[in-house]
């Protein structure tokens, strides 16, 4: 875990971050639909989306919740907060509104009928905490779920492809030395259960295939972590031209005949006792 809990999201908060972001969650949108249906989001719920990002998961769960519903995002980072806004309003959604405010130090004035997630409990430094402050929020009969990565499929995904196996092997080391959750398919399940929740309803997907943004996937992601791997003073040099880095990620996969992998998401929900 990190040692400053205040200490900054590993990815930074940029503008190219924020594209990325965006471009991942064209690639996740049907994972987080389908959880989100699952936990049994649905018209006319109230929804608290926490870590929002560029907006995504809000914009998906207002589509469900419909007219009569809203969903209130949760994002601590005030240039991140302004442009899930501005997407929002040009996308001409009424029923969602943000808050900036830390995960850890929701204000609510009145219980939410569900609390979802999606890739930020892996960057708090004690998720139990979190989950256990966030299930005071959750009506008794209200669901919480969460969407997770597990880092080290990564590893398995590319196995068959040496350079981004290099690449993945490096990443995953900057993640761990930043004080990411390296074993969130287990910190999720034990997660809602410390919180007072029944155990989870569990899976784990892997987006695949020939999507430019899947095949795209790794080295957005590398890219995004070249600022943190120099910080951490982690040696890339076996990586080779960072400048032709795509392209010959590309030729190694057509080579191979191999499809585009990103991640193995962990997903979770479960209802609170009523």
């Amino acid at each position: 875990m990190p040692s400053d809990p205040d200490s900054s999201y590993v990815l930074g908060d940029t503008g190219h971050e924020h594209d990325r972001l965006i471009r991942q969650a064209l690639v996740l949108e049907p994972f987080t639909e389908r959880l989100l249906r699952d936990a049994g989001v649905g018209p006319g719920l109230r929804v608290l989306d926490i870590g929002s990002g560029a907006g995504d998961v809000a914009m998906i769960a207002a589509r469900l919740v419909g007219p009569s519903g809203a969903v209130v995002g949760i994002e601590r980072e005030a240039a991140t907060l302004s442009a899930a806004q501005a997407r929002v309003a040009k996308a001409g959604i009424s029923n969602v509104s943000f808050v900036e405010a830390d995960v850890a130090h929701v204000p609510s004035s009145e219980p939410y009928d569900a609390v979802v997630g999606r890739l930020i409990l892996q960057y708090v430094p004690d998720p139990d905490a979190v989950v256990t402050s966030l299930a005071a929020l959750v009506r008794p009969g209200g669901a919480m779920a969460f969407q997770d990565v597990w880092p080290n499929s990564l590893l398995l995904l590319n196995a068959n492809l040496p350079l981004r196996a290099k690449c993945a092997a490096l990443m995953l080391r900057t993640f761990e030395r930043s004080g990411v959750h390296m074993d969130m398919e287990l910190v999720l399940f034990r997660t809602l259960q410390e919180a007072g929740l029944p155990a989870p309803n569990m899976r784990i997907e892997v987006p695949v295939g020939g999507d430019p943004n899947i095949v795209g996937w790794l080295y957005d992601l590398f890219a995004a972590l070249l600022p943190r791997m120099r910080q951490e003073e982690l040696d890339a040099a076996e990586i080779g031209d960072l400048d032709t880095l795509r392209s010959r990620l590309e030729a190694e996969r057509v080579s191979a005949n191999s499809f585009g992998a990103c991640v193995g998401l962990v997903s979770v929900w479960s209802r609170k006792p009523v």
